[in-house]
């Protein structure tokens, strides 16, 4: 029998649509025991951060093989050394960064992009800079589906942030540097805040909150205790 090439095309649609729909709906099914059991069980209230993170697939952030442990309550492996953060992680910074419609955000540390994502689904204003060229390539393709167009993803040493769109009203970082870098506190609107991981590699790290208060005062506190990849580049000078 001689099939043409549309038929072929045609029948194989109807084979595979049933089989995609599927998988989305599990994938959504997992995401939502995901927030229930990993995120708002654990304290993270903010209505505005769950659906973020609702509305952020984050199978669609993780290495193919990996996808089918996209939900899980542990950071994965992305590649070149680097890892996409554990959910209730990334929904503790977003709350802590409490964003607000129309605030002006840096991410230092790109990665994926999920947590960009993530923080996009808040405000359009989201610049984030990744120091490791591959994961900046598949990041910046991933994030033009959020609205994040080439200006707002750069490749760059974070420690620097990215002077010419400050002041933020809220810094994200997800890579942990020994001491907080001083560009991102000169970069931090006064009334804005800074959340950050800070400690050595082979100590104890901490997420901290840092603010700025309008008059430029800086307080910090440590929120939990964490476990992050360092900072590469400029802050593997600093002391």
């Amino acid at each position: 029998m001689r099939w043409h090439l549309s038929t072929v095309v045609a029948a194989l649609g109807l084979a595979l649509t049933p089989i995609v729909g599927a998988n989305e709906d599990r994938m959504a099914l997992a995401r939502e025991r995901m927030i229930a059991d990993q995120i708002a069980a654990r304290g993270i209230k903010d209505g505005r951060v769950l659906d973020a993170i609702r509305n952020v697939p984050r199978h669609e952030f993780v290495p193919d093989n990996l996808q089918g442990n996209a939900y899980t309550d542990r950071p994965l492996p992305i590649g070149n050394g680097q890892t996409i953060s554990q959910p209730y992680i990334v929904a503790l910074m977003t709350e802590l960064a409490a964003v607000k419609a129309g605030d002006k955000v840096l991410e230092i540390g790109t990665g994926s992009g999920y947590q960009a994502a993530v923080l996009a689904k808040l405000t359009p204003h989201v610049y984030t800079i990744e120091i490791v060229e591959p994961l900046y390539n598949v990041a910046k393709a991933r994030l033009k589906k959020y609205g994040l167009g080439d200006d707002h993803v750069r490749l760059g040493d974070g420690y620097k942030g990215i002077p010419e769109h400050a002041p933020y009203d809220a810094i994200v970082v997800t890579a942990a540097p020994k001491v907080i870098p001083q560009p991102l506190l000169d970069q931090l609107k006064p009334g804005g805040r800074l959340v950050i991981p800070v400690g050595a590699v082979d100590d104890i790290q901490h997420l901290r909150l840092v603010t700025k208060a309008e008059d430029g005062t800086i307080s910090s506190r440590n929120i939990i205790p964490v476990r992050f990849v360092p900072m590469t580049g400029e802050a593997q000078k600093a002391r």
